[in-house]
């Protein structure tokens, strides 16, 4: 499962196929979420049109782009030092060479990067990415660029996204953008803006093309993927103003995991990311019927307290949290569940972690993602509240709950010795190259025995040894889906 910041893919540059008669190049390179790695690939998608193929090669790109997370700071400030080595690298061996800020930094400190400090020649925020190709004529023509306008309707549910460094296995679907929950710690509702769904059609037509492409597992993607609503477009706030007949023929988040599901039955289906306020029994319910839908939720809860809940405007209380937890459990007894996790938010107390360490406890993780409190300019929290929590005590409660999170993740794994387990082949194993790597319906990596099988392959693993995070076994066969 993609987390939300997966710490292997920051400052990936994108390889695509190139396209004939395309004489110019493009660097781009990515930090943040699976949802900025998925727009780099509408971006590589629209410049290819435009006469660019891309490279890995940033001497001799014409046109260098990073797409930007404003999450965190430290993702910031890996940003700013890539554009420090980009305009090194623009002074010394490319002066035409053209940089450009894409995504949520960009949107946030749109006028800092091009007036300020004159470190990047255009500016384009997440809605904006059609616009590139105008934006980079004004650059042509002397002038700075920027356009950094949040959509009420842009969902690129026309643009038919190239694949990064694919496996040629596993892709991404956009099926919303923006998101309406104004976390008080979270940036994206500015960056990105309010929530608005892409049309079904062109969702099943992408998955569709995939699968005739040889893609064997899809992961729908949306910052909120529950709040998918459409009804003939527009924002999800402006649902209650549709007509009778849009509320008739509405398709939600359960209906559109059905008809992917029906669409391509041979096909695993994913999403990301969960919110416990919107994920509702009938979206559970939908996987449990589909043997395609993965059973495997991420489900960030970010405190186990109360009161740190309410102040970072989580609609959830820890106790639904629970009763939702005991559902899905009850629902789909072996779904692997995830998690995402914030310590140290402003007044947080000893008792307020303990309630995190319990709400750990209660639920004990497949894995998760932790992290220590990191104001955001711009956000409810970095206006209104003072950053309190001791560096100190943020890092000793993290590396309790990490050290939790490992026990809790060792304990789930071990669960599966013994099983035969489904493993979708995706790559050659990082630590040996006469093993392949896969992971099963529930997100679990899976290591064995290359044998005669190869990538795209559906095997059959029976699980003889485990490490925390890592199933190991033999091939006894291909499956059904094969």
């Amino acid at each position: 499962m993609e987390k939300i910041i997966d710490e292997n893919k920051q400052g990936e540059s994108l390889v695509v196929e190139k396209k004939e008669g395309n004489k110019r190049k493009l660097f781009i390179e990515s930090y943040g979420c699976a949802m900025n790695f998925s727009d780099s690939e509408i971006v590589a998608s629209i410049m290819a049109t435009q006469g660019y193929n891309t490279t890995q090669n940033l001497e001799e790109a014409d046109l260098v782009l990073v797409n930007t997370c404003s999450i965190r700071d430290k993702a910031e400030q890996t940003v700013r030092k890539r554009l420090e080595k980009y305009n090194a690298v623009k002074r010394d061996h490319n002066p035409k060479m053209k940089v450009g800020v894409l995504g949520c930094m960009a949107e946030r400190l749109k006028t800092k990067f091009l007036e300020e400090e004159k470190i990047v020649d255009l500016v384009v925020g997440p809605d904006a990415y059609k616009d590139l190709p105008n934006l980079l004529a004004e650059v042509d023509e002397g002038r700075d660029a920027i356009n950094v306008i949040l959509s009420k309707d842009e969902t690129y549910g026309d643009i038919s996204p190239v694949r990064l460094n694919t496996n040629g296995v596993s892709a991404f679907v956009s099926i919303t953008r923006g998101c309406d929950n104004m976390c008080t710690f979270c940036v994206v509702p500015f960056t990105r803006g309010r929530e608005r769904s892409r049309d079904p059609q062109s969702i099943i037509e992408e998955v569709n093309d995939l699968w005739s492409k040889g893609y064997k597992d899809i992961t729908l993607l949306g910052q909120n993927v529950d709040s998918y609503l459409w009804y003939g477009g527009g924002l999800k706030k402006d649902f209650e103003k549709a007509s009778d007949m849009q509320k008739v023929t509405s398709v939600n988040f359960s209906n559109l995991l059905e008809i992917c599901a029906k669409a391509q039955p041979k096909m695993r289906i994913r999403f990301s990311t969960s919110n416990p306020q919107d994920l509702t029994l009938d979206v559970v319910e939908t996987m449990a019927k589909y043997q395609n839908i993965c059973n495997h939720i991420h489900l960030p809860v970010q405190s186990g307290s109360n009161r740190i809940l309410k102040e970072m405007n989580r609609l959830h209380t820890r106790e639904e949290y629970f009763e939702l937890i005991d559902n899905i459990r009850r629902i789909i007894p072996n779904c692997t569940i995830s998690q995402d996790m914030i310590v140290g938010f402003p007044t947080e107390t000893e008792e307020d972690f303990q309630d995190t360490v319990s709400l750990m406890n209660y639920v004990k993780y497949n894995f998760g993602y932790m992290f220590t409190y990191s104001e955001r300019p711009g956000t409810m929290a970095g206006r209104n509240m003072k950053d309190d929590v001791p560096e100190e005590t943020k890092k000793r409660r993290l590396q309790d709950i990490v050290d939790l999170q490992r026990l809790h993740s060792e304990e789930r794994t071990k669960a599966w010795v013994g099983k035969t387990v489904e493993v979708l082949i995706e790559k050659e194993s990082k630590k040996s190259d006469s093993e392949w790597s896969g992971r099963t319906s529930e997100s679990i990596v899976c290591v064995f025995p290359k044998e005669n099988y190869k990538v795209g392959d559906f095997v059959n693993v029976k699980v003889t040894d485990c490490t925390s995070a890592t199933l190991k076994g033999e091939a006894v066969g291909n499956s059904e889906y094969n």
